[in-house]
């Protein structure tokens, strides 16, 4: 069998991952709305689905923190995850079972992120890839996942939410199953004790690193959960949500492509704060018009307010100790992108049903306080990660 490189392996993962991903999150709130859930009940499922991914990481991905660990988790997690959206079909229209099924998805996909992260940042670490250009592939197949969905839920109803994410899944899965070239390792001069997560917390330079990561990432829970209603509300129809996910997407691409180019001696400051001002002006927009120019615009932001975020993320996470990487990778999913986004969206439900689209203004809000924010200077720059990785597979 075809033993592909780590490039080939994790960039082949991400495509069958993020294409389920991107019908989960930009539809799986319209499927909900489709079994008669109110708004503030979608909340509370999405939150819900944050909030499990955020104890599942903090509880359990830690735990695998050597990285010949990975492979054999993500495989696991991947079929795991087939059979809980096939669960979905059963629910019946009952909150309490689509809460059960929310939360045994979440269980298997919350974990799949920061382990297929750590793979990544493994390989690059030791000049095997580039990991924005690894990363990007995700982010291709996220915009062919909602661009799809959004086609056949226009076609065949709402059923083919469940059944683009199955595949997706089933991809990832049959990805996963081949081994890899070098296979990863951890070497013995390496410290492996792996750090407790308390430890973590307690230290001073960690804590502000989440919570300005959680104001940046946290300000998308109401575009995540609503906007696909708002804007169907507004008169577009599915495939058109869809095209424009995509095209928010298509700009996170461009970002994770031209990282090197583009943030060359850039600080992660730097970074942090247009992220932070891409927050401020996209979330504005948003609850400020829908005409289909400013959509545009709006979903052209999501390169600036998500993927630039996440690169600076990503390089402080790389510039920690090896044995810290996966609890750093894991906290980052379990706190900014887990916790917060659950309350965050549980709270966008009810602000949805009395606000509408003014709560997109406390997401606005959020990119004003990130700005004080102002992380510990970092041992290197941007431009010194990005040049240390001459031997990258493209």
């Amino acid at each position: 069998m075809f033993t592909p490189s780590p490039y080939g392996w994790i960039s082949q993962y991400f495509v069958g991952f993020f294409f389920a991903y991107g019908v989960y999150l930009p539809f799986w709130a319209l499927w909900f709305e489709e079994q008669g859930v109110s708004a503030t009940d979608i909340g509370l499922l999405i939150g819900l689905g944050f909030a499990t991914r955020c104890l599942v990481n903090m509880l359990l991905t830690p735990r695998i923190h050597k990285v010949e660990h990975l492979m054999p988790a993500l495989r696991w997690l991947s079929f795991a995850s087939i059979l809980f959206i096939g669960f979905h079909f059963f629910t019946g229209g009952s909150f309490w079972l689509m809460a059960l099924a929310t939360v045994l998805f979440n269980l298997c996909c919350g974990p799949a992120v920061p382990l297929s992260d750590a793979m990544a940042n493994y390989y690059a670490r030791i000049n095997m890839l580039d990991y924005g250009r690894t990363r990007l592939w995700g982010s291709v197949a996220f915009i062919a996942g909602s661009t799809a969905v959004g086609f056949l839920v226009a076609q065949y109803g709402s059923d083919m939410i469940l059944y683009t994410a199955l595949a997706g899944v089933v991809f990832a899965l049959l990805f996963s199953l081949r081994s890899i070239n070098p296979m990863p390792v951890t070497t013995s001069e390496e410290n492996t004790e792996r750090p407790k997560l308390t430890e973590l917390l307690r230290e001073l330079p960690v804590i502000k690193f989440l919570i300005l990561a959680a104001l940046i990432q946290g300000s998308h829970a109401a575009y995540y959960s609503f906007s696909s209603i708002y804007w169907k509300e507004a008169g577009y129809s599915e495939d058109i949500i869809g095209y424009l996910w995509s095209l928010g997407v298509v700009a996170e691409v461009a970002v994770f492509a031209l990282s090197k180019r583009l943030f060359s001696g850039w600080s992660l400051r730097a970074l942090f704060m247009v992220a932070s001002i891409g927050v401020i002006v996209r979330w504005g927009l948003t609850a400020s018009t829908t005409v289909l120019l400013g959509l545009v615009l709006i979903q052209l932001l999501h390169g600036v307010t998500f993927a630039m975020a996440h690169i600076a993320a990503i390089q402080y996470i790389q510039h920690s100790e090896q044995r810290k990487m996966v609890a750093l990778q894991a906290l980052y999913n379990a706190i900014p992108l887990g916790a917060f986004i659950a309350l965050m969206t549980t709270l966008s439900g009810w602000g949805y049903e009395n606000w509408g689209a003014n709560v997109f203004w406390v997401m606005a809000a959020m990119g004003v306080l990130a700005l004080f924010i102002r992380l510990d200077p970092q041992p290197h720059n941007v431009k010194q990660v990005l040049k240390a990785e001459p031997n990258a597979q493209n």
